[in-house]
């Protein structure tokens, strides 16, 4: 997630550089290709490029729109991961009875619960969670491809076994159970999120649209501005480029970029907090931004 309030133009030209060459040898095309062999025959209707300027805001503005509310709902969902698992470590420590063995070791498992779900989301080896299992759980966890999932089953059972050893009394017990609860809808709904393609017809359309508004706009304007066209059809192309692919780098709020949503910092606050309450002695560090511009 961006950190910083202005965006250094060289950061937009790194992601729009491959797109820019490819207008800048549309723009030079179309206007030698009217130049010396349209010019002297007709002339292109300046109607064509305000008909497709007007219908690439629509599909850009759509596109944009509905990839921030992916990401804001991804956002959403792990603020309320973090307010759930305070309030999940808090009840356990505080309402069972027990020598604070089962409290501690269920509370390590949501941690290990919380870097299982995050690696999956980013596709990634994170294997952070092992350190907080104990070997029959990794033994059972490893049968399973969801791990995460495996892991608040395991919790479930936990929590079910106190219940009947009076451990923790009924009213506390559904109050507990209800966190685990929120704790597989926010698995749940993050999952469906990442899994949800983003309809492919509207990028590509996207595409085409600003491609063929480029060359028909270099056509129109060259009749007037000469050789500058070129220039004029790039600018105007990249101002649609970069707006697009800004919005498409919040699709996939998982992405472990810069635009993506912050789970490393995210499961780290989360997993300091708790091992705070805990009082343990082993806090790990809070994740750092890079180059003071973002964090992952």
């Amino acid at each position: 997630m961006l950190l910083i309030q202005n965006i250094r133009l060289s950061r937009i030209l790194r992601n729009t550089w491959h797109v820019d060459l490819i207008m800048i040898a549309s723009c030079t095309v179309a206007y030698f290709v009217r130049e010396y062999l349209i010019a002297h025959h007709f002339e292109i209707p300046s109607i064509i490029p305000t008909v497709l300027g007007t219908a690439i805001a629509f599909f850009i503005g759509f596109n944009n729109n509905q990839a921030y509310d992916r990401w804001w709902e991804a956002r959403k969902i792990w603020g309320a991961i973090v307010n759930d698992s305070r309030s999940f470590a808090r009840a356990l420590i505080n309402y069972v009875d027990d020598d604070e063995v089962s409290s501690k070791r269920i509370i390590f498992r949501h941690i290990a619960f919380l870097y299982a779900l995050k690696a999956s989301l980013r596709g990634t080896v994170d294997e952070i969670y092992i350190k907080y299992l104990p070997p029959e759980d990794l033994v059972e966890i490893k049968k399973h491809t969801n791990k995460h999932n495996a892991i608040l089953n395991i919790q479930s059972r936990e929590l079910q076994k106190l219940s009947k050893e009076n451990k923790v009394d009924g009213f506390r017990f559904l109050e507990i159970n209800e966190m685990l609860v929120r704790f597989s809808d926010s698995m749940g709904m993050s999952e469906r999120i990442k899994n949800t393609i983003f309809p492919t017809t509207y990028t590509y359309l996207t595409k085409v649209f600003i491609w063929l508004f480029v060359v028909t706009f270099t056509l129109v304007i060259s009749q007037s501005a000469g050789p500058a066209s070129i220039f004029l059809g790039w600018l105007i192309g990249f101002v649609f480029v970069s707006t697009q692919i800004n919005g498409m780098s919040l699709v996939d709020p998982f992405e472990n970029n810069s635009a993506g949503i912050p789970l490393n910092q995210i499961t780290r606050t989360i997993e300091i907090n708790l091992l705070q309450m805990l009082e343990e002695t082993d806090i790990p560090e809070p994740v750092k931004p890079i180059n003071e511009e973002y964090v992952l």
